[in-house]
């Protein structure tokens, strides 16, 4: 029968003393007969909770009655027998874990079964499914590089050139000319060189892993210095003395929070030192009374010493001469003039103010970038083929003068009348709807992931009001659109700024709203 297992032996009971009293263990000092009578007691409160259970349990359907169901007839035909025999298994189950709990009887069972909740239930994890994992997300937030939604979205002709390698064969480590065996990324290094005026450049999957790779390289098992204002946390909890420890390498704090000299690194300096690090701190501000070392000044100071330097950009803000892009940053720091500093190695995200496909860059000194493709952390950090394409693509873009074609660069650089002008047409095209009210105000946009913290930019935003609906469910609904909507809650209305809307989005973002079920 269900359950029988779970019946405790009556001889246990009675003779062992640590037997659960009330949901407690039962002191062992207590009285003898106060245990017998406390086992008594629950053996008789088991007992009636079983015989309720064995009902309860009797009226849940088999599996396969489940899925002879007519009502999951098309289902069964379109996700097949082995996913639904398994969802139908964890619903049973969870309807045993609620019945085991006293939360569900035999009446009840009955009652939801009758109703056909069973099945709603699997219509419903069948919904989820489906709608499960990575796809594409309308970003109506205003916030430019939203790492939930992806960060910056890479330019249709990139795309295609990662679809293209990603569904057929391709020359990745092989030279097309001599046919010998050749590195993977040595176009990306050959595009870095040119774009940068660097030396020598490679790539891995992220900049997390590219500040792994430099610490280790230069630093494993001696010690890097580090201002004590630049101990930087990113999302995830990567905090920089963590790395340091996971690298192998001893952090040296020096400086204060607020102010770090050039003395401060020199006098950090030990037969043990590895590594003079600087790390741009990209998702705050130290604002006031304070003082940080230049690159540059460390670049010199590495070189008297003889020690490798490394220069942590994060966001990766690449200056061409017709944008506006590093005023309306908040003048955020440039990689072609880190590179130009002195500095053995800068780093930078790829899929931030770069606006390509998730990487972390490293370019500089031809030996310091020649040290870190040797070690063989390198090979379990490397790009993938697809992500490399995407890499030469979107390099080769800011080599022909078409930075502004980038989707998150020409984001951010939308004028503000051509913003008012689409928030009006949104407005209006919500307004008509029955029980929604739009309408048009002055907003702020965001850079976004960690970049240029504190920056706003001005934009026109669509404020958004339903006569049944808060903000929190109505953009609850959009989330389950296809594709997903994403705006902002504030002030209990649904913010969309069309600053982050992608060609075409227009039209779909009107069409999720026209398709809700309210």
């Amino acid at each position: 029968m269900p359950g029988e297992r779970d019946r405790p032996e009556k001889s246990r009971l009675a003779g062992e003393l640590r037997v659960r009293a009330h949901g407690r263990r039962a002191d062992a000092q207590a009285p003898f007969h106060f245990v017998l009578a406390s086992a008594a007691s629950d053996e008789k409160d088991w007992c009636m909770a079983q015989r309720s259970d064995n009902k309860a349990f009797r009226h849940l359907p088999s599996v396969e009655e489940v899925l002879t169901d007519s009502r999951l007839k098309a289902q069964l035909e379109h996700w097949g027998r082995e996913l639904l025999t398994q969802l139908v298994r964890q619903r049973l189950e969870h309807w045993r874990a609620q019945i085991r709990a006293g939360k569900l009887d035999s009446e009840g069972v009955e009652k939801q079964l009758s109703e056909g909740a069973l099945v709603q239930e699997l219509c419903g994890a069948l919904e989820r499914e489906s709608g499960s994992g990575l796809m594409r997300a309308i970003n109506a937030s205003g916030v430019v590089l939203h790492t939930g939604l992806g960060r910056a979205p890479v330019h249709p002709e990139v795309a295609e050139r990662m679809a293209e390698v990603a569904r057929s064969y391709c020359v990745l480590e092989v030279d097309r000319w001599s046919g010998e065996r050749n590195q993977r990324d040595g176009r990306v290094s050959q595009l870095l060189g040119r774009l940068l005026d660097a030396e020598a450049g490679i790539a891995v999957n992220n900049n997390a892993a590219a500040v792994l790779l430099c610490l280790q390289t230069f630093a494993g098992g001696k010690e890097t210095i580090l201002s004590r204002g630049e101990l930087v946390e990113i999302g995830g909890s990567f905090r920089m003395p963590e790395v340091m420890k996971r690298a192998g390498t001893k952090l040296v704090e020096v400086g204060s929070t607020n102010r770090t000299r050039l003395s401060d690194y020199r006098s950090g300096i030990s037969a043990d030192t590895g590594l003079l690090m600087k790390v741009h701190t990209s998702n705050y501000r130290v604002v006031g009374f304070t003082e940080e070392v230049d690159e540059g000044e460390l670049g010199k100071l590495g070189k008297e010493v003889g020690i490798a330097t490394a220069y942590d950009l994060g966001s990766g803000l690449i200056e061409q001469d017709q944008s506006d892009l590093s005023e309306i940053l908040g003048g955020e720091p440039d990689v072609r003039a880190a590179v130009a500093s002195g500095v053995d190695v800068v780093c930078f995200s790829g899929d931030k103010i770069f606006g390509g496909p998730q990487a972390g860059i490293l370019v500089g000194r031809a030996d310091r970038i020649e040290a870190l493709r040797s070690n063989p952390l390198y090979r379990a950090l490397r790009l993938d083929k697809v992500t490399l394409a995407g890499l030469e693509a979107t390099l080769e873009m800011l080599l022909n003068g078409r930075s502004e074609e980038i989707p998150s660069r020409a984001m951010m650089q939308t004028p503000l009348a051509d913003l008012q002008a689409a928030a009006e047409r949104i407005a209006a095209g919500i307004s008509q709807l029955p029980g929604f009210e739009a309408e048009v105000e002055p907003g702020l946009s965001q850079p976004g992931s960690g970049s240029a913290p504190g920056v706003t930019i001005q934009s026109s935003v669509v404020r958004v009001r339903h006569s049944k609906l808060n903000a929190g469910r109505l953009h609850k609904r959009l989330h389950r659109a296809t594709p997903p909507v994403y705006g902002r809650i504030q002030e209990d209305a649904l913010l969309l700024d069309p600053r982050t809307l992608l060609g075409g989005e227009e039209a779909e973002l009107l069409s999720a709203f026209r398709g809700l079920e309210l």
